[in-house]
């Protein structure tokens, strides 16, 4: 009910002060469970997309934002469930199977998951080779990936930066890439990896970027 309340008042108040141009709002799917696969340029990235998106969108969080205490600490807390972040504890040894356990929950309700193939942020402006979680995820659950291209998020809030800047930003979500039926007899390694490798290409459409042949290694800052 909270998350309801607070969704209903974070994403129209966002979007009154960047005024982010936005296309395909109708390619989301209105109702079920669906994946926004999007590249990855900023640490504002969640907060963008959720405010832009047609329907709410939970993307997974740092488990931190969630515990901290006082009035700071409940603002905080407030802010990250109104924009429907989910918490996750990436210093356990099982985060990243608890984060696929987190995001089938959610698509198995019928909701909207946010996912970064790329598994980190571009520090150079590429688009680095997805990782195939988002695969798994989509043919586990049987739902839709939704591609998405984000544009100058990176100007929004620098690498560093802690506070974001009054840029204007470009959301364009994609069409459905749909998964039932296409791969049906295909080894599961394989399947993942032509998934993948195609919502890459989708998003790379959608964003301009070039497209690395190689992972993206580099730890982020946050």
């Amino acid at each position: 009910m909270l998350y309801r309340l607070l969704h209903l008042i974070v994403p129209p108040l966002l979007r009154a002060i960047w005024r982010p141009r936005v296309a395909g709002r109708d390619r989301v799917p209105r109702e079920g469970g669906v994946i926004l696969a999007s590249n990855h340029l900023s640490f504002v990235d969640s907060v963008v997309i959720p405010s832009v998106a047609p329907r709410p969108v939970r993307f997974l969080a740092k488990s931190d934002y969630f515990t901290g205490v006082g009035l700071r600490g409940r603002l905080m807390r407030a802010w990250f469930e109104g924009l429907g972040m989910l918490p996750v504890d990436r210093d356990d040894a099982q985060a990243a199977l608890t984060s696929l356990d987190v995001a089938l929950d959610v698509l198995r309700r019928g909701e909207a998951f946010g996912i970064y193939p790329e598994g980190t942020r571009s520090r150079d402006g590429r688009l680095y080779r997805g990782r195939t979680g988002v695969a798994h995820l989509a043919l586990t659950a049987g739902v839709p990936v939704v591609p998405v291209g984000l544009k100058g998020t990176e100007r929004l809030q620098p690498v560093g930066s802690n506070l974001p800047r009054l840029v204007r930003v470009e959301v364009v979500f994609g069409e459905p890439i749909r998964v039932a039926g296409r791969f049906e007899g295909m080894a599961l390694g394989r399947a993942r990896r032509l998934l993948t490798d195609e919502i890459m290409t989708a998003i790379a459409a959608l964003s301009g970027q070039e497209e690395a042949a190689v992972y993206n290694d580099r730890a982020p800052d946050a």
